[in-house]
């Protein structure tokens, strides 16, 4: 009887320091100063990466600005909206999916935006980068944690329905992060080993038949590639070859800004977007690698703090699925330029010129801020 009319009398009240002007805007200070410091560096960064095109940099700088917007435009709403809209997105996304593989527009072989009349063209695999998550948190956050098994497979079922649909465009690192989003929210639910174990093992088995049955002829060559780039040096090989040029002539601190040969002297291709931090690596050298990927570390710390202390199952399933795939992006870029991974078309995330992954991921850790924000205490 008590418990109950301490729950009937109860209010609900913003945590202690509310009142300040960052909870105000909904914004995470901590957060928000890193965020600032990475693309201020990235700025730096793409500046001779672009070979001193300050066109492409002040054009980074105005899509930097618009995803600063949508992040806090996304910091608004209570975590209850995403909750409440996240299957509607799912069906949205779906069906845009769907409209791609129908109706889509074109470019290098691949048909991956639409273009609605007097809208311009949008990415919709981009937009599942956010919904698919936040589907997988809204199902398992509606049922006891950890989830059956069951209920763990249909999980399963509407994290890899997208990323189908994605690979069918074709587009694999865009279909590798969202089956990743999805995947740590499965993770993340507590889930057994033995069922994890399981999962590495169905992926296993499923390997060989994408292989012959899914995989484009130029993607298996990006692998055959990984294993042996000097098997054509002068074609398929080129780009992981002056990419491992670039990184092991950068040494330890660097020939110095503007100083880089591969890149000035265009042996690096695309070395202001997916090969930028081949960049970075030979004109600041290893100490310069260890200071990006200390920022990064900062923010992926912070961000599992915001997730660890989160108030529902939605939100923490959500924030933490977010964080890790943000850690994707770092771990799949850097591991393709040093020659770890295959090639498969992922920015280095707030650094590599480009607009759309930049709005994609401040939308993101805006959903975050919003998660920590948005908190509220029960008091008598």
């Amino acid at each position: 009887m008590a418990g109950r009319n301490f729950l009937n009398h109860s209010t609900i009240q913003p945590l202690s320091g509310a009142r300040s002007p960052w909870a105000m805007l909904h914004l995470d200070p901590v957060l928000l100063v890193l965020l600032l410091a990475l693309v201020s560096f990235g700025l730096f960064i793409l500046y001779s990466g672009a070979d001193s095109e300050i066109a492409l940099v002040k054009a980074q700088g105005m899509r930097i600005g618009l995803a600063f917007l949508v992040m806090v435009l996304f910091a608004q709403l209570d975590p209850a909206v995403y909750r409440r809209w996240a299957p509607w997105l799912y069906v949205a996304g779906l069906a845009g999916l769907v409209a791609v593989l129908l109706v889509g527009v074109g470019a290098k072989g691949a048909q991956r935006w639409l273009a609605l009349p007097g809208l311009p063209r949008f990415q919709p695999s981009e937009l599942m980068k956010l919904v698919v998550p936040m589907m997988a948190a809204w199902y398992l956050s509606r049922h006891f944690l950890p989830p059956r098994l069951s209920r763990v497979a249909l999980a399963l079922v509407l994290v890899f329905l997208p990323m189908a649909l994605i690979i069918q465009q074709p587009d694999l690192g865009t279909s590798v992060l969202v089956a990743a989003a999805g995947v740590f929210v499965v993770f993340f639910a507590g889930i057994s080993w033995r069922i994890v174990g399981a999962f590495f093992a169905m992926v296993s088995v499923a390997a060989p038949l994408m292989w012959f049955f899914v995989m484009r002829d130029y993607q298996k060559q990006r692998v055959l590639t990984l294993l042996d780039p000097e098997s054509d040096p002068l074609g398929a090989g080129w780009n992981i070859i002056q990419s491992k040029t670039a990184i092991g002539s950068g040494g330890w601190s660097g020939k110095g800004w503007l100083q880089g040969t591969q890149s000035h002297l265009e042996f690096l291709p695309e070395s202001h977007t997916d090969f930028i931090v081949a960049v970075l690596a030979e004109e600041f050298g290893f100490l310069g690698i260890l200071g990006l990927l200390a920022l990064y570390l900062l923010i992926i710390l912070r961000c599992l703090y915001i997730a660890v202390n989160a108030q529902d199952s939605f939100s923490r399933l959500l924030a933490g699925a977010l964080t890790m795939t943000f850690f994707i992006y770092i771990f799949v870029n850097v591991g393709m330029v040093s020659g770890l991974l295959p090639i498969v078309g992922v920015p280095l995330p707030l650094i590599s010129y480009g607009g759309t992954s930049i709005v994609t991921l401040m939308a993101a850790f805006g959903i975050l801020m919003s998660i920590h924000t948005h908190r509220r205490m029960i008091t008598a």
